[in-house]
């Protein structure tokens, strides 16, 4: 009878047999680099390949952290690891230990090596960066007396600020003792005192060229340097350890130069922008003084014994006026209360005369708002009249409107009407019995077949 395996039996008995495999325990292999994810966690996963395969690669966190350069999508580097085989997937990988750049040398794993470090140790710390100088008195070159960054230096600082100084300091940049000569350099600066900014540099090279910049003699000499650095080493592309320890990088001399310097067409526009900048608050300063100068003219003025007594005189003419006036209407007052006094010691019949002549004009009074109350009563009662006549439908019968009904219901559209139908037709002196013959619609005013 046959016997049937289940898939987990065989995907354990393959794993068993991977991962059992002396040859496949630890094996060497070189590839490029696909499909890169780094995990929150630190674990690396990517994918292995070359022309005719590719492989799935893990590498956890205790071993990535050992890398000594950053690996990245597209790179081709040496591994060296073990097979083991994920059974819920059934898929085999290589679970990598070791990592390194495939067709690097050991300076540029030195490189990275030695920059890892640096950086944990604080030396690229932005903290720990100088300030440039705007304007410096006297800018030091590190670098060789022969070359051609001394003479680009000199150049692009005549052109843009003749205010300041070159101090060279000779220095090795190549070779053995290299790297001590360009620290000695740096050293004998700083204790010089004499430069307000160092530039240390050297033309392009390989590596090899540019590797005293790599070196801790001169790494520590920047580190150290009470004075800021800016440093010009190699071509635009070219970044050696010295570059991120310096207060400041610039890709080639001539930009450290440029760094180093204002530009003097930008400081003489400056000086115009700070030139119109003044002049205009000198005569808004001198405005204002002027402005003010008239206002304490004018207190001075207020305040003079001819101002003073004018003011007074013209006080005086309003409080004489008021006076005038108040005495006008004193006496007036004096005067009514004289003659209400005479009139109250009048004899009977000057009383019973007056009070006669107040009865005729009381009763004149009286039979005129008599007559204008029956005259607006009358005009209310015409134009109640007239507005009760034109809603009296006979009135519309006149012009020729008729009132028609069905059983005794007004009819106001002819769509309550069906053809045969007695209609009843009230005119104005009588009603009408009528058959509907034909209807026909009428829609804005047109007559609807």
């Amino acid at each position: 009878m046959d016997q049937y395996l289940s898939v987990s039996a065989l995907t354990k008995y393959i794993k068993a047999k991977l991962e059992g495999d002396k040859h496949l325990f630890s094996i060497l292999l070189k590839g490029e680099i696909s499909n890169f994810k780094r995990h929150s966690r630190g674990h690396l996963y990517f994918t292995l390949k070359d022309e005719g395969a590719q492989i799935s690669a893990i590498m956890f966190v205790r071993d990535a952290e050992k890398i000594v350069f950053s690996p990245k999508e597209g790179d081709h580097v040496l591994v060296s690891g073990r097979i083991s085989l994920y059974e819920p997937s059934g898929t085999y990988s290589i679970q990598v230990t070791e990592m390194k750049p495939d067709g690097v040398g050991e300076l540029y794993l030195k490189y990275e090596a030695l920059k890892k470090e640096l950086e944990e140790k604080g030396y690229f710390s932005a903290s720990h960066k100088r300030p440039i100088p705007k304007f410096p008195k006297r800018i030091g070159v590190v670098t060789s007396p022969t070359g051609a960054v001394i003479e680009d230096i000199k150049n692009t600082v005549s052109r843009r600020y003749l205010l300041t100084e070159i101090y060279l300091y000779p220095a090795l940049v190549q070779g053995p003792g290299s790297a001590e000569s360009i620290r000695n350099m740096i050293l004998y600066a700083n204790q010089m005192n004499e430069c307000d900014v160092l530039i240390v540099g050297r033309g392009g090279g390989s590596i090899e060229d540019l590797w005293s910049f790599n070196e801790m003699p001169v790494i520590s000499a920047i580190y150290d340097s009470k004075i800021p650095i800016i440093t010009a080493i190699g071509h635009e592309t070219d970044f050696t350890l010295s570059d991120f320890v310096s207060d400041l990088r610039a890709p080639t001399p001539t930009a450290a130069a440029e760094l180093a310097t204002p530009n003097a067409v930008d400081l003489i526009e400056k000086i115009k922008e700070f030139q119109e900048s003044l002049d205009y608050r000198i005569s808004l300063y001198f405005g204002t003084k002027k402005t003010e100068l008239t206002y304490l003219d004018q207190r001075l003025d207020m305040l003079s014994p001819t101002q003073k007594l004018s003011i007074l005189k013209k006080d005086l003419e309003i409080e004489v006026g008021y006076l005038n006036r108040n005495i006008k209407y004193l006496f007036e007052g004096k005067h009514k209360l004289i003659s209400d006094l005479t009139l109250r010691l009048r004899s009977p019949e000057d009383k019973m005369r007056s009070y006669a002549e107040k009865r005729i004009q009381l009763e004149l009074r009286l039979n005129r708002s008599i007559e204008n109350t029956f005259q607006s009563k009358f005009h209310q009662f015409d134009l109640l009249k007239t507005q009760l006549s034109s809603l009296n439908p006979l009135m519309l019968m006149d012009k020729g409107f008729a009132v028609v009904s069905k059983d005794d219901h007004v009819l106001t559209s002819i769509k309550d009407i069906r053809d045969g139908d007695l209609i009843d037709v009230r005119l104005k002196d009588g009603k009408l019995k009528t058959k509907v013959i034909e209807i026909k619609e009428i829609n804005h005013g047109k007559e609807i077949i």
